[in-house]
């Protein structure tokens, strides 16, 4: 935008760690803008984390034009330094302010998450789920205020259990972050009001005059405009229904932005409601379900590798080959697992913070996969099985319902598993919903008991075998042998002594077509010291196998391995009808002698899970447009 930069410091400053006390934080995180508000005492602990205390302010001889805010990034905070020139334009900040001219500590803060993403052309859109994790490294959950079963465009009634949900959800307001917003036209809502967040800033219960019980809540609208047309506005009718002293007392409270709405209005003219679990002062978490403080946590990187670990969801075959995790549950306790995703168009820094491309002079926002900005997520979900112990039959315990599971896989950046668990083992696998969709995800674990997870990993042996499997199940079978000179070696097939080299049964069973075997074949040497080796496949005949020395020439192989090579391991791909097998491994020179291990790997053809994962739609951009006019 054409304009000038302003020196913060040439206005009366103000310490931003001496702001401890507001109770209301404003974040523009991840393009996305909306308000943080919460009790002194949750603003002094977020504020001390984001805004660290003791840094100069503009009378201190020690400053120096420059602040330090800490930004949560894919499990660790980020400190970042900005300087405190500010854009402006006409005289005024183009952007973010304070309600007094004289703060700068939201447009400082504002050049913060600028800088981390790129540029303040990435602040647009976004959800406030996004920036409340990022503001407090903790959890934010996001509901939707209407029923999914009826058509989006006619209002319906929570049942009773969300009801009571909601009503709970309420009681939060001085602890937590509560923002809602309009997704789409509303009798209330002009078209200023959609399309951004908004907070709830005050509940009230109260009497009418006819003796109704009713629930009012204060809403903010962050950018400061009267946007609400519903009956408790201003000169509205639903004030007739007070007491002339209550609407009296109520009407005072309001600032700029705000108004008041009835709890039906609220739930039948907005659309979402978005939470951030509170922290306490020790800097847990507490649960919005239960109010249990989150004391334990655990987290741990991961990835879906396309061809490896991307099994997509339960709907696939493949489903097993995803990224697995032990959670072990030491008390009965109340869980809560997070899976947060980077984004697929975004890379980091030397800081570990999340960059955004930045687009060429010129151009628009580029499009993702899903054809809208900002999309860089895949669908993701988690499942929980709980099993008896560790050495368990994958196959068999994935088979069976999980004990917990997401609804449906959703595009959003993260998504949680709220359960209460009792001791023992539990199987923890996060997934995409398609197949070979690669990505990079980090799991966190929140629980009021004790815990510890683990990552299951490949097993070493098999790990280079199966680098390029098909997805699926696959067992495998490890047979080790030698070649001795004069006994087994008896080298390849353009000797006659071939015949003598050891022979090893391979067995494919019947099934519904063949089967996809890998056969490896791995010698116990130094790679300085490796002989050529290969291996050919016979299969039986139906007379059996050739007795003799020469006998073993005059068949063809089914396949082969070959030419020998000079490797310490060789290996093959192949697709086998059921019936019976011998693999002859081999040195390319007889009476060469050493030892080796033949590793089949045979996909298994199990029954289909029964299971029929659902894709959730796409986020709808929490965001609003700012026309700046000279």
């Amino acid at each position: 935008s054409r304009g000038f930069w302003a020196t913060a410091g040439s206005s009366v400053p103000v310490q931003p760690s001496r702001r401890a006390s507001i109770s209301w934080i404003r974040c523009l995180c991840c393009s996305c803008s909306g308000w943080l508000v919460g009790s002194v005492r949750t603003c002094q602990v977020l504020s001390v984390r984001v805004i660290p205390p003791g840094q100069p302010s503009w009378p201190d001889p020690a400053y120096r034009g420059c602040f330090t805010c800490r930004v949560w990034q894919f499990g660790q905070w980020v400190e970042v330094t900005v300087d405190d020139r500010l854009p402006c334009l006409g005289g005024r900040l183009c952007f973010s302010q304070c309600q007094t001219e004289d703060v700068f500590w939201l447009p400082l803060l504002e050049k913060v998450y600028a800088k981390v993403y790129g540029s303040y052309e990435h602040l647009w859109a976004g959800q406030v789920a996004d920036a409340l994790v990022d503001l407090t490294g903790g959890l934010a959950e996001r509901w939707s205020l209407k029923d999914p079963g009826k058509s989006g465009d006619k209002a319906s009634s929570p049942s009773s259990l969300e009801q009571r949900t909601f009503r709970r959800l309420l009681d939060f307001k001085d602890q937590c972050v509560i923002s809602c917003s309009v997704l789409s036209s509303r009798e209330g809502a002009s078209e200023l009001g959609e399309f951004h967040a908004f907070i709830v800033s005050d509940v009230r219960e109260l009497r009418s005059i006819l003796g109704r019980e009713l629930l009012l809540l204060r809403i903010l609208n962050p950018w400061g405009r009267r946007c609400w047309r519903g009956p408790w506005r201003e000169e509205g009718e639903g004030w007739s229904q007070l007491d002339p002293a209550d609407a009296s007392e109520l009407l005072s409270q309001l600032q700029g932005g705000e108004f008041w709405v009835e709890e039906e209005e609220f739930i039948r003219e907005f659309d979402e409601i978005t939470v951030g679990y509170p922290v306490t002062e020790e800097g847990h978490l507490q649960s919005l379900y239960t109010a249990k403080v989150l004391r334990h946590t655990q987290k741990l990187p991961g990835a879906w590798v396309k061809g490896q670990s991307a099994g997509g969801c339960r709907n696939n075959s493949s489903f097993p080959s995803n990224p697995k995790f032990w959670l072990r549950v030491l008390e009965p306790s109340e869980v809560c697992i997070a899976l947060l995703q980077r984004p697929r168009m975004c890379q980091a820094d030397w800081a570990g913070r999340i960059l955004a491309p930045a687009p060429s002079r010129g151009s628009r926002p580029a499009l993702s996969p899903q054809g809208l900005p900002g999309k860089d997520y895949q669908a993701v979900g988690l499942h929980v099985w709980k099993v008896e112990k560790k050495r368990v039959s994958l196959p068999g315990v994935l088979s069976a319902p999980p004990v917990a599971g997401t609804a449906c896989h959703t595009y959003d950046r993260e998504v949680h598993l709220r359960c209460a668990l009792s001791a023992g083992y539990y199987l923890v696998v996060p997934s995409t919903f398609l197949k070979d969709a690669a990505g990079h995800f980090l799991l966190r674990v929140f629980a009021s008991g004790r815990i510890s997870l683990s990552e299951i990993k490949p097993t070493s042996g098999s790990a280079s075998a199966c680098q390029d499997f098909p997805a699926g199940e696959w067992e495998t079978v490890q047979l080790t042998g030698c070649w001795r000179s004069g006994h087994s070696a008896g080298g390849s097939r353009n000797f006659p002594s071939y015949a003598s080299n050891p022979c090893f049964p391979l067995f494919v069973p019947p099934g519904t077509g063949p089967r996809s075997i890998r056969v490896t074949l791995r010698q116990h040497c130094q790679d300085s010291e490796c002989h050529p080796i290969g291996f050919h496949i016979f299969q039986m005949p139906e007379s059996g196998w050739p007795r003799g020395s020469s006998s073993l020439l005059q068949l063809e192989p089914l396949l082969s391995c070959v030419p020998h090579r000079y490797a310490q391991e060789v290996s093959h791909l192949c697709r086998l009808s059921s019936g019976s097998y011998k693999i002859v491994p081999s040195t390319y020179l007889p009476d060469t002698e050493g030892d080796f291990t033949v590793i089949i790997a045979t996909q298994i053809d199990r029954r289909p899970i029964r299971s029929q994962e659902t894709l959730g739609q796409l986020l709808q951009e929490v965001s609003f447009t700012a026309v700046m006019k000279r």
